[in-house]
This record gives structure tokens, sequence and C-alpha cells, in this order.
């Protein structure tokens, strides 16, 4: 029962660490509190509708879409950068574009939508409770970490162009994400290519030196 409590605890605190993502976006720009408590309430309502197709989808979708994670992972990564970089320039050109494009980074996303979606599967199946029930407590505290994040981050006093370096660092960390887990995969494999004779393969380290390059120039365009 407690191994049950800890998971329960755990998935929780990590849909409210994920709800951060959103608070941030909606923290750091000038949206009005309408509009967040819209979107707050957006993902509550997405939730309870996830956990109501707990039961009616197969597991070989989830295969399916895990198949295209890094993908994923670096086209949403790319939009943030882009995004971001859009956002500080024009905040220092003097025009404030936060209110659509915080939009980046705080609506619903297909890596956001899955991992509603495979938390409320994994507590439907720990708490043995309908998937609809299941969402109703995600969605709560989604909402709960979307509002009280969002007031906290209002309460930094923050501009839009922190809310350009918040997209693109976690731009950057999506990316990293992305480049980083296929390298270490292939690193595990290392040996076993070695030892077959196997061409080892440096393709996971060049890619991992282009971001490494990547991250400077983009400190550099920063700068300017």
């Amino acid at each position: 029962m407690n191994y049950v409590y800890a998971a329960v605890a755990g998935i929780l605190i990590g849909i409210f660490i994920f709800g951060l993502k959103t608070g941030v976006g909606c923290g750091f720009s000038t949206v009005r509190r309408r509009d967040v408590l819209i979107l707050a309430s957006s993902y509550f309502i997405i939730s309870i509708i996830l956990g109501s197709l707990v039961e009616m989808v197969d597991q070989s979708y989830l295969e399916s879409v895990s198949n295209l994670g890094m993908a994923l992972h670096v086209f949403i990564a790319l939009v943030l950068i882009i995004a971001g970089i859009y956002t500080q320039k024009k905040w220092n050109c003097g025009l404030d574009v936060s209110k659509k494009t915080f939009l980046v980074i705080s609506v619903p996303c297909p890596v956001c939508l899955t991992a509603l979606f495979v938390s409320c599967m994994i507590l439907a199946s720990t708490l043995e409770v309908s998937g609809w029930k299941v969402g109703v407590l995600v969605g709560f505290v989604f909402f709960i970490s979307v509002i009280s994040s969002t007031w906290v981050f209002r309460k930094m006093k923050k501009t839009p162009e922190d809310l350009g370096t918040a997209m693109m660092f976690l731009g950057i960390f999506y990316l990293l994400g992305a480049m980083v887990v296929p390298a270490y995969i292939k690193a595990k494999k290392l040996n076993m290519m070695l030892n077959s004779g196997g061409e080892f393969e440096i393709i996971p380290l060049l890619i991992f030196t282009i971001f490494i390059i990547g991250g400077y120039a983009l400190n550099n365009i920063r700068g300017q």
C-alpha cells in the first residue's frame, strides 16, 4: 500500500511540475487573468477527456506515439527557440508580442497531451478506479499548478524579455533530451559494436558538438 501511495504522489508531483511550464508562459507574459483561467480550465477539461479515453485506447497507439517522441521534441524545441528570440527582439524594439507568443509554451502540445494521457493510464491502473475520475484528479492538480505558478511568477515582476529567455531555455532543454538520449543509447551499445567488429558511429558526437556550437551562437544573438 505504501508503494501505491508513493507512486500516486510521484505522478501527481510530476503533473504539478509539468504545469509550471504553462505557468511560466502566463506569468511572464501580459495576458489577462481571464485568459489564464480559460487556459487552466481547458487543461482540466482535456484531462477529464483523456482520462475517459484510457479504457478505449490500445497501448499499441502509445507505442506508435513514442516512436515519434524524439521528432516531436526537436520540432517543439525549434519552435520554442524561434519564438523566444522573436519575443525578445520585439520587446527590445518596444513591441510586446507576449500575448501571442506565450501560446507556444502554454497551450497543450503533443508532448504535454501524451504525458497527461500516460499519467491518467498509470493512475487508473494503480488506483483501480474509473478513468474519468483519474482525469478529474489529474486535471485538478494541473489547474492548481497553472493558477498558483502564474500568480507566483507575476509577483516576480518579470517582463516579456524573461519570457523569451525561458522559452529559449526550455527549447534547448528539449533539444538536449532529443540529442543526448539517442547518443546515450548508442554509447551503451558501444562495447557490443566494438566486440563484434562493427564500426563506431560518430554521428551522435557530431550532433552534440553542433548543439554546443548552436548554444554559443544563440548566446551571441541575444547579446546583440
